[in-house]
């Protein structure tokens, strides 16, 4: 069956999302294992991917847990230091699909705020036709109903799109709807994921994003 559009997340596939790196760098390994030990960070950004204010909820962690304050704000001040840098090979594959014509989906678990940050701060952003942002439809990966959502408003049959997901059970989920999916472990992997479906030539693919793969 022919792909009718390809879907991408978008954390750790086209962006990197490692907090705890981030930490790492600004407070040191021992401070940060300390941090998140005492404080829920990947709770309260659940909390954001599903809609709630980043600052209403950047402000209601530190004030619970006054002695990490600066540290939990830097979730909120520093939300693009911790999202970056930009995959080039994993854009490149991205730009090359949308060149050729299928239409382009992001399926994102994100907040409404930091997607708007992302956005302005990264340009391939502009090139998704549409984004199906958790924050925004109240629904998260790997919960049936935001995959429901993109099939209905988008009006592509499940077996006409195929996603990349870091997350295993972000693509069972979408598996067990019909979607064809691949587990992104990188960009030569999933171009070459999307040379075997049809969706891409191989001569297209800038920088050497098929070498080795």
């Amino acid at each position: 069956m022919p792909i009718d559009a390809v879907v991408f997340d978008i954390g750790r596939v086209l962006i990197d999302w490692q907090p705890e790196a981030f930490y790492d760098h600004r407070i040191g390994p021992d401070r940060r294992r300390a941090l998140f030990a005492e404080v829920d960070l990947y709770g309260m950004n659940e909390g954001v991917d599903r809609g709630d204010d980043l600052g209403e909820a950047v402000a209601a962690l530190a004030a619970r847990h006054p002695a990490w304050e600066a540290e939990i704000r830097m979730w909120q001040d520093d939300w693009l230091e911790m999202a970056s840098p930009a995959f080039p090979d994993a854009v490149a594959v991205l730009k090359a699909v949308k060149a050729g014509g299928l239409p382009v989906f992001a399926l994102t678990n994100f907040g409404d705020a930091t997607y708007d940050i992302a956005r302005a701060a990264y340009p391939f952003f502009d090139l998704f036709d549409r984004a199906y942002v958790s924050a925004r439809l109240r629904a998260m990966k790997p919960a049936p109903r935001i995959y429901e959502i993109l099939e209905t408003d988008s009006g592509v049959a499940p077996g006409r799109l195929i996603f990349t997901d870091d997350k295993a059970e972000n693509i069972a989920a979408a598996a067990a709807r019909g979607w064809k999916t691949h587990l992104f472990e990188g960009a030569r992997g999933w171009a070459a994921r999307l040379v075997s479906e049809g969706v891409l030539d191989a001569a297209v693919l800038a920088e050497g994003v098929l070498a080795d793969a």
